[in-house]
């Protein structure tokens, strides 16, 4: 299993859910395949979340990607791909229980910038354009902006100067993981998303290790090389972040009391 290669299925085009695996491979330096980038690759993709599908002795079918295969494991949920590949790739803490405390900074870094962010866009419908539901938009795009951004930088501020972070700048235990790379990825698409907001919550300088994490892990020369390449997908009007200029609320990023 250790020599088998890693084989990343994705959608082409949009960075999605998928650059949370992508930069965990880049970070640790691991080759992988990723059908965003091969010729049939969305072919492969479709075949593994087709109706048709019924998966095999091991592994059910998955229900979307990404979807992650190695060997004779198929895993699909990024979470769960993330916590399979975190202790194999070097990007977990090495105390008994890390992989579950890791785990849980990941979710709620994924709860709130990334679940939270897209149903600022769609929080009607997944199945409706958002052009059908932009009232509805905006209103939750205002209330977000105000209460829960303020709400999810306040606790990873709180996470980064507990005892349990190290010595900073990362997470948890003093190293590098994947929630730290998930916490910068969502962080980042948030930024294009919700640029004025981000800014305001940055020049309050309240959630200064927030955004030197950020910065740290910006600077780490892997992804630092990656993020500057063709490989790096951009932001666009589709997938999990947007930019809508109607949407891109301004507000006073202080927590509720």
């Amino acid at each position: 299993m250790a020599e088998a290669p890693y084989e990343l299925i994705y959608w082409h085009v949009i960075p999605g859910r998928g650059e949370h695996i992508r930069l965990c491979f880049v970070e640790a330096g691991v080759p992988y395949s990723d059908t965003a980038f091969l010729d049939g690759g969305m072919d492969t993709m479709y075949g593994y979340i087709s109706d048709q599908n019924t998966g095999d002795e091991l592994n059910p079918p998955p229900f979307a990607p990404p979807i992650l295969k190695h060997g004779d494991v198929v895993i699909s949920q990024t979470s769960n791909i993330l916590m399979y590949l975190g202790p194999k790739l070097g990007l977990a803490a090495t105390q008994p229980g890390d992989i579950w405390r890791i785990n849980a900074l990941a979710l709620t870094a994924l709860d709130g910038f990334s679940n939270e962010v897209h149903n600022c866009h769609h929080p009607i419908a997944i199945d409706l354009y958002y052009e059908q539901q932009k009232e509805e938009s905006l209103r939750r795009s205002k209330d977000w902006v105000k209460n829960r951004l303020p709400k999810f930088l306040g606790y990873f501020e709180r996470v980064l100067t507990g005892k349990a972070s190290g010595e900073g700048p990362w997470l948890y235990g003093g190293v590098l993981t994947w929630a730290d790379l998930v916490l910068f990825q969502t962080l980042d698409g948030t930024n294009y998303a919700f640029s004025k907001a981000m800014a305001a919550a940055r020049k309050s300088s309240k959630y200064d290790r927030v955004f030197q994490l950020y910065e740290a892990v910006k600077a780490r020369p892997r992804i630092a090389e990656y993020l500057a390449s063709e490989r790096r997908q951009k932001f666009s009007e589709y997938g999990v972040y947007r930019h809508y200029e109607e949407l891109d609320v301004e507000a006073d990023v202080e927590p509720k009391e």
